[in-house]
């Protein structure tokens, strides 16, 4: 088995939730000077980090999923900053570049619950039991 087949370690795992804590916070203060993103809340359900610890990879979500365009754009304007604020706050050797990218795992869930619940899928389930 592989490295990417096993998922990421405990220090992929521990690091990014100490980003996801840091970048959270920015976010929720409101600190960032961005028209897109200002009096916008965001949330960060997870930031996945690479084996190597250099990059992040944030998942975001706007509150109720709106604007999203718009608040990608402010977030993709605002990396360098985000990267030094991170920096400042968390004790690494070198603070990851971060890239951003929409949460739609809710959205996921919400397709896959319609197709099981399609006549054809349900009929199919029914005949396998």
């Amino acid at each position: 088995m592989s490295a990417s087949e096993k998922g990421p370690s405990q220090r992929q795992l521990r690091v990014g939730e100490i980003i996801r804590h840091a970048l959270a916070d920015i976010l929720a203060r409101g600190e960032i000077a961005d028209p897109d993103l200002d009096g916008v809340v965001i949330t960060v359900p997870e930031v996945r980090m690479s084996p190597d610890l250099k990059n992040a990879t944030a998942l975001v979500m706007p509150l109720g999923g709106r604007n999203t365009k718009k608040v990608m754009t402010g977030l993709e304007r605002s990396r360098k900053w985000l990267r030094g604020q991170i920096a400042r706050r968390v004790n690494l050797k070198f603070a990851p570049d971060i890239r951003f990218q929409l949460d739609t795992r809710y959205d996921d869930d919400d397709t896959i619950t319609a197709v099981l619940h399609r006549p054809e899928v349900a009929r199919d389930l029914g005949e396998e039991e």
